[in-house]
């Protein structure tokens, strides 16, 4: 028999671990490392690394999106946000569906009729050669800031925080994970591993979530909480009024600007959909996703709200996730919910892999270095550079851990922030190159260059002090009085701004300008489901039916909680 002091064999992190959460975890991985392999050795004879064969089917893609979505920074981010803020950032999860909508319904249709593989290929097309090397490196620079660096760094140090092991580590356990049955099975081996992560972390939320609520009494105290900088009569509510930190129009104007890139335009949540096996196998995957994307808020942010009242008193929102997890959950599961940490870092970080090594390979190496090679040949690049691309990451979490002060992570809002600095350009020229044929290429080119140096000298200068960056006499003066004032609005409400400006200077340069000769004009969307099978009406009778549930979600917690 197991006594208390073999059982608290492993005491040095945050969460006091037991031999059996480390018989859990360790579980986890070999069952994980099992999934992936099986799966690359199954496709040991397919030469297409990149999309799986478009092979996937619905549920795949559905389960392995939203698990690419759900990174560390998320779980631990929302959770904290829910302790400090209460339910709005909710909107962030249940106004996500209606951009699937539009992914899967109008963007991944022109995507598949026009047989591309990446992002950069579709813009290639549309736009020719210039934006297409434009957005090969834009979207590498992406994927290496959102996807990979970022995630193995967040991961190393939540997992070493956790377990109390060394942090580097930690950081190359995960890149280990990640980097290979990515290398050996592609695509296909990532999103079958992202269905079996995506299950596990929404069984183990819930576990926590039905706990914490266990703890605060049941549904009916749920009205009594106060969230730590939220009034009580505040705390449910979805739309905040506009003297609130996150006022009810800045989620109506700006993150509309956030999710036409990261749900129609990102080449790591794109590419999941573009390796189904056909545009009905797409759709409905997009539609699964959607629904998924009403669990968030009850299995991750509910807990932090519960811990309002808890666990009250807790400075950094950072540490309320895991104090949750050390205070109410018995042995075993909390080895579950380290299980369910690592999975959110793998699947974010094995994606993220996955869509650099298919940039890089088909869109420059392909172009630039070695022309009309085999598929052969360009799966062994795609191996190479993904290994290349695991050892980028674990530099970049190396010199994030260097540079890092007094130990903090990421925030949701600093994620989201980034994310609104780099999504106004090429969510303005893929919403007018696909949406008006009059758009030109040289506008489209002018607007990615200018909009993306434009957007990231607000970014830098809105995530920095302004006045450490400038001399002395340059500090007042008003061009920079005039950025700090833009900078003091809300980053969603920046994000509009900048976006709007995009749109009009990309109208008018189009309307100023002649389409080139590289530019394929495209068919009209009645065009493209003529060539095409979707879901058809079944598809939009389930698009309705989730419209109908998040309305009513909407009404039950701004007029009933």
């Amino acid at each position: 028999m197991l006594t208390t002091t073999s059982l608290l064999a492993f005491t040095s992190g945050d969460v006091d671990m037991s031999l059996l959460d480390m018989a859990v975890f360790v579980t986890y991985i070999v069952v994980l490392l099992a999934i992936g392999g099986v799966v690359s050795y199954r496709r040991r004879g397919s030469e297409d690394l990149f999309l799986g064969g478009r092979s996937m089917g619905w549920a795949n893609v559905g389960f392995s999106i939203f698990g690419t979505n759900i990174g560390p920074t998320f779980l631990i981010a929302v959770c904290g946000a829910g302790y400090t803020t209460g339910m709005v950032a909710a909107n962030y999860e249940w106004m996500a569906w209606m951009f699937l909508l539009l992914l899967g319904m109008v963007f991944v249709p022109f995507y598949m009729q026009a047989g591309i593989s990446t992002m950069p290929g579709f813009l290639n097309r549309r736009f020719g050669r210039n934006c297409y090397t434009f957005m090969s490196f834009y979207a590498l620079f992406s994927t290496v800031v959102l996807w990979i660096g970022g995630t193995l760094f967040a991961g190393g140090a939540l997992l070493s925080q956790l377990l109390g092991w060394d942090p580097i580590a930690c950081i190359w356990l995960l890149a280990f994970l990640a980097t290979c049955f990515t290398i050996a099975g592609g695509l296909a081996a990532v999103m079958v591993t992202d269905s079996f992560q995506s299950v596990l972390m929404i069984f183990g939320a819930t576990v926590l979530s039905i706990t914490a609520l266990s703890h605060v009494g049941g549904f009916e105290a749920l009205r009594n909480i106060q969230v730590a900088d939220t009034p009580l009569d505040e705390t449910w509510k979805l739309v905040r009024p506009a003297g609130d930190a996150t006022p009810w129009y800045a989620f109506l104007l700006g993150f509309p600007v956030l999710s036409l890139w990261f749900w129609c335009s990102d080449q790591t949540i794109v590419q999941r959909v573009l390796g189904a096996r056909d545009l009905r196998q797409g759709q409905g995957g997009t539609l699964l996703c959607a629904v998924l994307k009403i669990l968030p808020p009850f299995i991750f942010l509910l807990p932090g709200i519960c811990a309002a009242q808890t666990l009250p008193g807790i400075e950094d929102d950072k540490q309320v996730f895991l104090l949750l997890v050390d205070e109410y959950l018995g042995y075993g599961l909390k080895g579950l919910i380290v299980s369910v940490l690592v999975a959110a870092v793998v699947s974010t970080l094995n994606s993220g892999l996955n869509s650099f090594s298919t940039i890089y390979t088909l869109d420059i190496h392909q172009r630039w270095i070695a022309r009309d090679q085999s598929p052969h040949h360009a799966k062994r690049v795609g191996r190479i550079t993904t290994f290349l691309a695991g050892l980028m990451a674990v530099g970049i979490a190396l010199y994030l851990k260097h540079t890092q002060e007094s130990g903090e992570l990421n925030l949701f809002d600093l994620f989201q922030s980034i994310i609104g600095y780099m999504a106004p350009p090429i969510s303005a020229v893929f919403v007018l190159g696909i949406f008006w044929k009059r758009a030109t290429a040289p506008a489209a080119l002018t607007t990615l260059m200018l909009g993306s140096f434009v957007c990231l000298a607000v970014g830098v200068a809105n995530l920095s002090d302004l006045d450490s960056l400038l001399p002395a006499e340059q500090q007042s003066t008003l061009v920079v009085d005039l950025v700090k004032q833009f900078c003091s609005l809300h980053f969603l409400v920046q994000s509009f701004v900048l976006f709007a400006v995009l749109i009009v200077l990309m109208v008018a340069v189009s309307l100023a300008t002649a389409h080139s000769e590289t530019e394929t004009p495209l068919p009209s969307l009645s065009e493209v489901y003529a060539s095409q099978h979707g879901l058809g009406a079944a598809g939009m009778v389930g698009w309705g039916v989730l419209a109908s549930i998040m309305v009513g979600l909407y009404c039950f917690f701004q007029f009933a909680m």
